[in-house]
């Protein structure tokens, strides 16, 4: 990136002095690589709290990047058939699926074991 790009620079429009240095954003590539699915220790649970009664399947304690976050939640949610999301680094599935879910992840490579009741 060149250093005077002007959608880079954080909080400075105009400076007057003419050995000012623009601070520029970081690069993303400071985040961390996806772990072999061996060395992932995932954590399955059913969930219905603040939610109105509804119960979620959660699955915490992935460490990677988003976009492998992402591709594990979208495949688990087409092999369960039910809807949900990825956010704030775990994957909601709607719905009671925690024993098919840990099945799924065991056979992937995954270590997932399932906590809570």
């Amino acid at each position: 990136m060149k250093d005077n790009d002007w959608k880079s620079r954080l909080n400075v429009v105009y400076s007057t002095k003419p050995d000012y240095k623009y601070t520029v954003e970081a690069d993303k590539s400071d985040e961390q690589q996806t772990l072999p699915p061996n060395r992932q220790n995932l954590t399955v649970c059913l969930d219905k709290k603040q939610r109105k009664g509804k119960k979620v399947t959660l699955i915490t304690g992935f460490k990677g990047t988003t976009e492998d976050l992402k591709n594990l939640g979208k495949e688990l949610k087409s092999k369960c058939s039910a809807g949900g999301s990825v956010k704030d680094g775990e994957i909601i599935i709607q719905g009671d699926f925690c024993n098919k879910i840990l099945e799924l992840l065991i056979k992937a490579g995954y270590k997932a074991k399932r906590t809570g009741g």
